[in-house]
């Protein structure tokens, strides 16, 4: 394990600014690979604040094992489970019993919260192509502008993904920052709800009133989803709730005496990687074999799901390499003592951080491993209580979530699925994501008021 050394400050500022200067450029003007811009940042900071040779490796090779460690099985399960849920139908049955029981006039409510739901266990591109013609489909025989259905679709999707765990993001910064995930479900839901509801209907309705959005032409004759196929909505409901209930019980069974005598056992089976393999068996059997798949079907599925999961590693990885590089280097000290002198909450300070990062390089994925990296090497951040550090990681995926305009994929991609100009995906999806990332951080930083 690497100590930190004693630098001159003034060094470490230079390091500091020099290396992350020279990421974001990396990345922005040169285009290069954000996993080797991280690792190129990080080794600079390390040489020009002057770390001996030794702990700039020992930084390097602590940052990867141990932010591997923490995620590597989670991303990995999390994607077959979310693979199965997609290819099942499973999805689409949260969608189409949603918005049954919630009628027309409320359906945007219903694919805010389905989005919400299926963007934990699903990657939010997948979620969005799968879900997307049931908001045309709405838009179609509402005659209504199909924003006024896509942005709840949208808002719902891009809170699940941010906010919640299992979705990548919050459990990598939940590891960086060394906080259980039972408590980071739970600020993350009350965020998340919080974030839907306003960037969602409330959003969603402005925008279908502004700007008219037909449906577009290559959706318009899309055949009907044949429902009497789909899964039981029950069935699916129950599945995603597995690893979330069990992750939260071991948190609570640590807190509340009344559940001590089951404590061990709680503990074992709430344990996140322990979670997503039950709820992942519970969909092979329930979803795969029961619905007629074969186990080499199955197998070929989830094999194709962890395609994506390798660059998500590795960038995150590097977050890892940066985040220990400004420990041992002694910079986390230093931006510590800054932090403080400015008497700004940790909240406050994660999400600014992580909001500059995302304007500057588009990534919600690199915004958030920064942050979480800088955060994590301040002094006394393991002294603060799970529930203050649950809702830094949240202020960290809600500045992560803002502002996505052109140097984001995601703009792109909704962009050329709801069929809209540059104009208008700015003044609808970039104000949506402000929206949910701004509501999300708000709500976490009253919440850290009262821990």
């Amino acid at each position: 394990m690497g100590t930190e050394t004693m630098l001159d400050p003034t060094r470490l500022v230079i390091a500091a600014l020099v290396g992350l200067a020279l990421l974001l450029v990396l990345i922005i003007k040169f285009k290069i690979h954000a996993m080797i811009s991280i690792l190129i940042g990080a080794l600079v900071i390390g040489l020009v604040a002057g770390m001996p040779f030794s702990d700039i490796v020992t930084a390097v090779n602590d940052g990867i094992g141990n932010t591997l460690k923490g995620i590597a099985l989670l991303v990995g399960l999390g994607s077959m489970f979310g693979a199965i849920l997609e290819m099942s139908g499973g999805a689409q049955t949260l969608a189409v019993t949603m918005v049954k029981r919630f009628g027309d006039e409320k359906a945007a409510w219903a694919l805010g919260i389905t989005g919400l739901v299926i963007a934990m266990p699903v990657f939010f591109d997948a979620g969005l192509i799968i879900l997307i013609p049931l908001a045309f489909s709405l838009a179609k025989r509402t005659n209504r502008s199909s924003l006024f259905y896509a942005i709840p679709l949208l808002a719902g999707l891009a809170v699940g993904h941010a906010f919640i765990p299992p979705t990548p993001g919050p459990v990598l910064v939940a590891t960086m920052l060394n906080v259980d995930l039972g408590w980071v479900i739970l600020v993350g839901i009350f965020c998340g709800v919080a974030a839907m509801i306003v960037s969602g209907p409330i959003w969603g309705a402005i925008c279908g009133k502004k700007y008219y959005v037909p449906v577009p032409d290559h959706v318009a004759n899309q055949e009907e989803i044949d429902e009497s196929k789909l899964p039981a909505f029950g069935t699916i409901v129950g599945i995603i709730l597995i690893p979330l209930v069990l992750i939260i019980l071991k948190s609570v069974a640590g807190v509340v005496e009344a559940l001590a005598f089951a404590e061990p056992v709680l503990a074992f089976l709430g344990e996140p990687f322990v979670a997503l393999l039950i709820a992942t068996v519970a969909a092979m059997f329930i979803l795969g074999i029961k619905h007629g798949y074969s186990t080499q079907e199955l197998e070929k599925i989830m094999t194709k799901s962890l395609e994506p999961t390798g660059l998500i590693l590795l960038v995150t990885a590097c977050g890892g390499v940066l985040r220990y590089m400004l420990q041992y280097s002694g910079l986390g000290d230093v931006i510590g003592n800054a932090v403080a002198s400015a008497n700004l909450p940790i909240v406050v300070v994660a999400f600014i951080v992580a909001a500059l990062v995302r304007i500057c390089v588009g990534s919600a994925t690199v915004a958030m491993t920064m942050a979480a990296g800088i955060i994590a090497a301040m002094p006394g951040i393991a002294e603060l209580s799970p529930m203050y550090l649950a809702c830094t990681t949240a202020a960290v995926a809600g500045g992560a979530t803002i502002c996505s305009h052109f140097n984001d994929s995601g703009f792109w991609l909704v962009k050329s699925l709801v069929g809209l100009d540059e104009t208008t995906t700015l003044k609808t999806w970039t104000v949506m994501e402000t929206l949910v990332g701004g509501t999300g951080f708000v709500v976490a930083l009253i919440i850290s008021f009262f821990v």
